[in-house]
């Protein structure tokens, strides 16, 4: 295959990468946005199933970036140094600092430790902040292990979430909430509300 060729493959391959990636970003910051408090779906996936299509779409964009620069490695080499002439290294040097001050900024908060903060944040910003934090619910648990971490009945939850009577307790919440219409954090707020009554 010719060298224009092959370049041409993998440049629209990496547009179209770049147009999707943009699409599910838009599309999970602006139509289905984090804390809509709703379960909200578009064809069929949630916020979290885009936001897995979206992490893999950038893995794609991002190899394909990759080859391109390895394409045409020796123009950017020729650009850099450019013809040799007094100053020359200096615009090498200055360029390969700038390379590596972007890489070390870029993977950054992928090594920086997670903080977890138990004081409230001072301002009205509770972005990071968990209404029922202190309720230890997942998608992948069981009604049955619900029941059993919190002491909250089966039927309670059923019943106060709307669910048929014939729901068993052996069914995970992750696949309760796509079938059913709910979110994780509303049975955060039936277990509050029922510890609370007691």
């Amino acid at each position: 295959m010719k060298r224009t060729i092959l370049n041409f493959i993998i440049d629209a391959i990496a547009f179209v990468g770049f147009v999707f990636l943009t699409t599910t970003g838009v599309l999970m910051r602006y139509v289905l946005p984090p804390g809509s408090g709703h379960y909200s779906t578009i064809w069929g996936f949630d916020r979290h199933e885009w936001g897995g299509l979206h992490f893999w779409i950038s893995v794609v964009f991002f190899s394909l970036l990759a080859v391109h620069l390895v394409l045409h490695w020796r123009w950017i080499v020729s650009v850099v140094t450019g013809r040799p002439r007094e100053g020359s290294g200096l615009r090498v040097s200055l360029g390969i600092v700038g390379l590596l001050a972007l890489v070390a900024f870029s993977i950054s908060p992928l090594i920086t430790p997670v903080e977890k903060n138990t004081k409230k944040a001072s301002g009205s910003s509770t972005l990071s902040r968990h209404k029922y934090e202190d309720v230890q619910i997942r998608g992948s648990m069981t009604l049955l292990e619900v029941e059993k971490t919190t002491g909250v009945p089966i039927n309670h939850i059923i019943e106060t979430l709307k669910l048929p009577r014939f729901v068993s307790g052996e069914e995970r919440l992750g696949v309760l909430k796509r079938t059913y219409g709910f979110e994780i954090n509303d049975v955060r707020e039936v277990i509050h509300e029922y510890k609370n009554k007691e």
